[in-house]
């Protein structure tokens, strides 16, 4: 049953093997539906059952965790303030439209997030909302960051020591904010931690980006273009999960009782 259940993991896994949250969501299913000592009753139907079950309880509970996070989250936003996001993220966005529910009034800027202008898909969505909403370029971050209250991020991945996995473009954006005295806010779901611990942007799991620039390049000119960075801790203020709000540190000992 097990080794069933370990191929199939495999067989997805293989889908898209560049994907680090494919991996470790992967991975903590399958602690999640084989921690139970039903799989060693001799009954094969029950078992079998059992492990469906098991399944079935893991699905609920991760569609269940972005209403989690949003309720955490949304606390953070504040009356009038201004909302800086890169590229589109569900969990964020289900942040934001936790404060809109709650009476929150705010703006956001969100950066384009070339090539594949995934900002553009989430300033429609807060327009939506009902949130007034700017689209800045990439390279305008920085020019921007003075007059914004806090950076809203969503994160592919969540590493090790706290650090986090996302579109391209989030390392720099981060780095401005905290430079700029400007809370950095992740809001990620727990199935995405991942027991990887990466020291520099070389680490990771190389993935290039199928967009197209849309630009005329010359003839010979090569054109480096990664999916991913990634964004050490000490960028990052907080984190919004399903397990509650936690600094970078804590991230650690989160991912033992994960993993257990």
């Amino acid at each position: 049953k097990v080794l069933h259940l370990k191929r199939y993991g495999d067989v997805v896994c293989r889908c898209k093997p560049t994907s680090i949250c494919l991996a470790a969501g992967c991975e903590l299913f399958m602690r999640y539906v084989t921690r139970t000592r039903a799989l060693e009753a001799t009954n094969m139907q029950r078992s079998w059952q059992h492990l469906i079950d098991r399944g079935n309880m893991f699905a609920t509970i991760s569609l269940q965790s972005r209403e989690k996070i949003a309720e955490l989250g949304q606390k953070f936003v504040r009356e009038g303030s201004v909302v800086l996001l890169h590229g589109y993220s569900r969990v964020a966005l289900c942040v934001l439209r936790a404060a809109v529910a709650a009476g929150t009034h705010f703006s956001a800027l969100v950066t384009e997030g070339r090539p594949d202008r995934t900002g553009t898909k989430m300033a429609e969505a807060l327009l939506a909302l009902g949130v007034p909403c700017t689209l800045v370029l990439d390279s305008a971050a920085a020019y921007a960051m003075e007059g914004v209250d806090m950076l809203l991020l969503g994160a592919e991945v969540v590493v090790e020591n706290g650090g986090v996995v996302n579109k391209l473009g989030t390392f720099q954006v981060a780095t401005v904010a905290r430079a700029m005295g400007k809370p950095v806010y992740v809001a990620v779901e727990s199935y995405k931690f991942a027991r990887l611990y990466p020291l520099n942007q070389m680490d990771l799991p190389r993935e290039e980006s199928t967009e197209d620039l849309g630009l005329n390049l010359p003839d010979g000119l090569k054109v480096d273009n990664p999916t991913r960075d990634y964004t050490p801790p000490d960028r990052i203020t907080l984190l919004f999960t399903d397990l509650g709000v936690f600094t970078p540190s804590a991230v650690s000992d989160e991912l033992i009782q994960l993993y257990l």
